[in-house]
């Protein structure tokens, strides 16, 4: 399995963010409606890309917080005694 990604336009238009070997489904497909097409003719990979990347960045924000939620937990078990 690859763990180099890539972000795809398809020819239905669809963007996708998928493995770069193509394994597997797409990770991620992002779908604009026709409006927003008429609207951003030229601009849409770039959405895309910038989306992906925030949600990204929020995923990650996500796991570091949860590790830290964790830690203060393992700290406070380390401190019990059970009788």
């Amino acid at each position: 399995m690859s763990s180099f990604l890539e972000i795809v336009e398809l020819v239905n238009g669809d963007i996708v963010l998928q493995r770069a070997d193509g394994d597997g489904e797409a990770l991620m497909t992002i779908r604009f409606s026709d409006e927003s097409k008429d609207y951003m003719p030229n601009g849409r990979l770039e959405v895309a890309k910038a989306m992906i990347h925030a949600g990204i960045e929020a995923a990650s924000e996500m796991q570091f917080v949860r590790s830290e939620i964790d830690d203060d937990e393992m700290e406070v078990d380390s401190t019990r005694v059970l009788h």
